[in-house]
């Protein structure tokens, strides 16, 4: 772990703390300054005497600061996003029961890849599909259209054949959001909803 990921997670769990400690922020602004060069939020806060910003400029220049700094906190310091990523793979585990795939999922950060904080699905011991990250987990409806994209190119590896269908035209689902809701659509051209993800029916 660099300087700037050490000060910039020093930097988070502080501010979501709203424990606004200048040393650390000015710190951050100077590395991001160093690295990046012309960064607003980091020039602003470099600039400007911190006693005249208040405390919801400071804090707005903070968050803005993190962003600057490519910072993505991991599952250690959001335990709730990995809770909410496993719940989503619950979830996605009912429809891949109803069509008679008698596997199980389970959410997994490989051993020979920690470093890089992010997670797969892993179908009944095989790991695979698209990596997800943490601040995945940060919305259930998000985290279900992720894992359930993930689910469907594990299965269809795994059985060789288009899965989920549409009953209706035969054709294979995408997923999506709709009205804020994770669905599984058709991929047909009139791209109906077939359910939400969850929800499918049974084949």
């Amino acid at each position: 772990m660099d300087e700037m990921e050490q000060l910039a997670r020093q930097v988070y769990v502080a501010a979501r703390a709203g424990d606004l400690d200048t040393g650390p922020i000015l710190e951050l602004a100077f590395a991001v300054h160093e690295s990046y060069w012309n960064r607003p939020a980091a020039r602003e806060l470099l600039e400007r005497p911190t006693a005249e910003l208040s405390d919801a400029a400071l804090s707005r220049l903070t968050w803005q600061l993190l962003d600057e700094a490519a910072f993505e906190p991991g599952f250690d310091l959001e335990p709730g996003w990995w809770r909410t990523l496993e719940e989503a793979v619950a979830v996605v585990e009912r429809d891949v029961r109803t069509d008679g795939v008698a596997k199980s999922l389970r959410l997994v950060v490989a051993d020979w890849d920690r470093e890089s904080g992010q997670a797969q699905v892993e179908l009944d011991g095989g790991a695979g599909g698209p990596w997800i990250r943490p601040s995945s987990g940060q919305d259930l409806q998000i985290a279900l259209e992720l894992i359930a994209d993930a689910v469907q190119d594990i299965v269809m590896e795994a059985r060789w054949a288009v899965w989920p269908t549409c009953a209706a035209h035969n054709l294979g689902l995408r997923t999506g959001c709709v009205d804020g809701r994770a669905v599984w659509t058709c991929a047909g051209s009139d791209r109906h909803v077939v359910a939400p993800v969850g929800d499918l029916p049974t084949a």
